[in-house]
């Protein structure tokens, strides 16, 4: 709640007006000079920025290496809006994992399988986490995390196995044990192949050399697969 006195010319208090918000107060600094209640709509829409914001710092710096306030300053917002929103720290990280690994998916059903493993087994993705894959980024991060944490990237791998089915696969053809699998061993080999790259010095020769290594094998293995 904030409150504003009205005092007259005479420096007189003639009244006090209380006014409610929403949490979601602006940065120290802003031209604003008045809160007033945002509306329901607006309320969502700041707690997608936060989850988006969230989104790409836990990709770019890892789970512990965030916080709430640094994250809510990222997304334009005061620490004190972020319990508007979150219970806690970790139903934001939830969430913010089923965002990313949503995107994901949608960009695998979006592109040819071939160029989307070409980007993703690359140098780019590998140097720019923040906007790349949040199993490439996360996973290990997410081992130690609550269950809720684990719920989310279980449901978003599934997703993302089920992507290329979805593309691909005719309506009336059911899925194999079979082909599932061979989409398992392909996700794991590429996640795997960024993970173990970043894990090497950047300029290192067999960053680069895990990478390439692992394209090419994917890549071969998906022309060879490419007629059934």
């Amino acid at each position: 709640m904030m409150m504003t006195v009205i005092i007259d010319v005479n420096g007189l208090i003639m009244g006090v007006i209380y006014e409610w918000y929403s949490g979601d107060l602006p940065q120290a600094g802003h031209p604003k000079t008045r809160v007033m209640k945002v509306t329901k709509q607006q309320a969502q829409a700041n707690r997608a920025r936060i989850v988006e914001t969230a989104s790409t710092l836990f990709r770019e710096r890892g789970y512990d290496g965030v916080g709430v306030a640094d994250l809510m300053a990222a997304a334009g917002f005061t620490h004190g809006g972020f319990y508007k929103h979150f219970g806690s720290k970790t139903d934001l990280m939830a969430e913010a994992a089923a965002c990313g690994l949503a995107n994901s998916a949608d960009a695998a059903i979006s592109s040819d399988l071939p160029d989307f493993m070409s980007h993703y087994v690359s140098r780019e993705h590998r140097d720019n986490p923040g906007s790349g894959c949040t199993m490439a980024a996360l996973c290990a991060d997410a081992a130690r995390q609550p269950e809720s944490v684990k719920a989310a990237f279980a449901a978003g791998i599934e997703r993302q196995l089920s992507a290329p089915a979805r593309k691909e696969q005719p309506p009336h053809e059911s899925e194999t044990d079979e082909m599932r699998a061979r989409r398992i061993v392909l996700m794991a080999q590429a996640v795997g192949a960024v993970v173990l790259s970043r894990s090497c010095p950047d300029d290192s020769r067999l960053a680069d050399e895990i990478l390439d290594v692992c394209r090419a094998h994917i890549l071969a293995r998906l022309s060879s697969e490419q007629p059934a």
